[in-house]
């Protein structure tokens, strides 16, 4: 009988364990595939609200594909329940589904502050495609739009906004912008960099409701302050694990469910990937929950490797935030707000520039990096200190030149020969195939 594989949810990680599945048995399992929506790419939407692209291009399987690849699907079906005592998913239509193995990768939600107003009428999130849909439709030149949180979220959508002709507000309760992505250095050279191109920005400002205004607008209250009157509220203040359909199945839960480096559960047949996964970090010994598009095509990889049978090891995610902002450059990676790293730092106003290195010893745990786009320096050092930090080289020889010249990142990597570590190195342990060479045996 063939073994049948269960994935929940169609985001990067249910796609990439799916294709994953198919390239090592070529089509001698079962898989069901259960999904509220048809698979899509959550990272593309912003180029589809600037309408840079289609709505055609924001799906990553047509339900033609998944045919052709063996895959059975549940669209429009949300899992209800899970008994891994009887390997048994419960949709919410009461349906039952009988596993071998099973991935959760439900992936996660966009989470409102608790204040009057928030649900009301032209008060929005943008997370999924339909959250999507609702803010494009909404849209038009001179439309005054306030953004409430100033964090990754709202930054990946801030030049579609703009691009639509939008008067942006962007409001954050914190003191400063982007406060868990770059420091206090970091998000001053961010702010200069919007105001100077019209955005503007209040940090350190709590709003106390959301009130009708006449005309269909909405008024922002703040606790001080004068009252902020727009056509379009964004909620970006944050996201929030799917994971209500697990309790009571017994498999652990912290801030996601725990993993190991095999990506299995505390049950050993349930597997967790992407935004709902706590599982091994590639800085330190810890287990942590990395919401973003990298960490959750490895892990659907490695996942979908191991339920195919392909014994398959993880050596841990990595925190990596990387957007462009009206041609400024910011990112940061790994431990970037480490109190007890050594620092070395530097800004170069005229550019704007800026870099944070900090180490543990001779190794590099983290870095943040700020630069315009166009400078190509900029582009590459992103590279190139991701690189450093995953694969651990020793810099000590290096630290002091460093010091010196925080910005010469290419003579460094070079030197310690991270290309050289970085290069052999692949996810499970073999180049990959290509999705559109993924086929099925007649």
């Amino acid at each position: 009988m063939a073994k049948r594989h269960v994935i929940v949810g169609g985001g990067t990680s249910g796609w990439n364990a799916i294709t994953t599945i198919r390239e090592i048995d070529r089509g001698e399992s079962e898989i069901v595939l259960v999904s509220a929506e048809n698979p899509y790419s959550r990272m593309v939407l912003p180029y589809y609200l600037s309408r840079e692209i289609g709505e055609a291009h924001v799906f990553t399987a047509s339900e033609t594909r998944l045919e052709a690849l063996g895959v059975e699907t549940r669209f429009g079906r949300r899992a209800a329940s899970l008994n891994p005592n009887d390997n048994k998913l419960i949709l919410d239509d009461e349906e039952e589904i009988a596993y071998d193995d099973l991935l959760i990768a439900t992936g996660s939600s966009a989470v409102r502050p608790q204040l009057p107003g928030a649900d009301g009428a032209n008060v929005h999130s943008f997370w999924t495609l339909d959250q999507a849909r609702e803010v494009t439709a909404s849209l038009k030149p001179g439309v005054r739009v306030a953004m409430v949180g100033a964090g990754f979220i709202s930054f990946t959508i801030l030049n579609a906004l703009l691009k639509r002709g939008a008067e942006l507000t962007v409001i954050e309760i914190a003191p400063r912008i982007l406060p868990r992505m770059v420091d206090d250095t970091g998000a001053e050279i961010v702010q200069g960099w919007l105001e100077e191109r019209g955005v503007k920005i209040l940090a350190g400002a709590e709003i106390t409701s959301i009130e009708d205004a006449s005309g269909g607008g909405k008024i922002l209250k703040l606790k001080a302050g004068a009252d902020i009157e727009v056509d379009l509220v964004i909620m970006a203040t944050g996201i929030k694990t799917n994971l209500e359909w697990l309790e009571g199945s017994g498999v652990e839960v912290n801030g996601g469910v725990v993993i190991n480096d095999h990506l299995r559960s505390s049950e050993s047949n349930i597997y967790a990937a992407g935004d709902v996964a706590e599982g091994p970090e590639r800085v330190g010994e810890g287990k942590a929950v990395h919401a973003t598009e990298p960490t959750a095509m490895q892990h659907g990889r490695v996942a979908g490797a191991n339920m195919a049978g392909v014994d398959t090891a993880y050596e841990g995610s990595l925190l990596v935030n990387i957007v462009d902002v009206l041609d400024l450059e910011i990112a940061s990676f790994g431990n970037w707000d480490d109190e007890e790293a050594e620092v070395i730092q530097a800004v170069k106003k005229d550019r704007p520039a800026y870099r944070k290195l900090l180490f543990e010893g001779g190794r590099l745990v983290g870095a943040i990096l700020l630069g315009r786009t166009r400078d190509i320096w900029a582009t590459n050092d992103a590279g190139m200190l991701k690189g450093l930090i995953q694969s651990g080289c020793d810099l000590s020889e290096w630290k002091e030149h460093l010091r010196s010249n925080p910005f010469d990142i290419k003579r460094a990597y070079l030197a310690v020969g991270a290309a050289e570590t970085l290069l052999p190195e692949t996810l499970l342990g073999r180049p990959s195939v290509p999705e559109r060479d993924i086929a099925v045996q007649q």
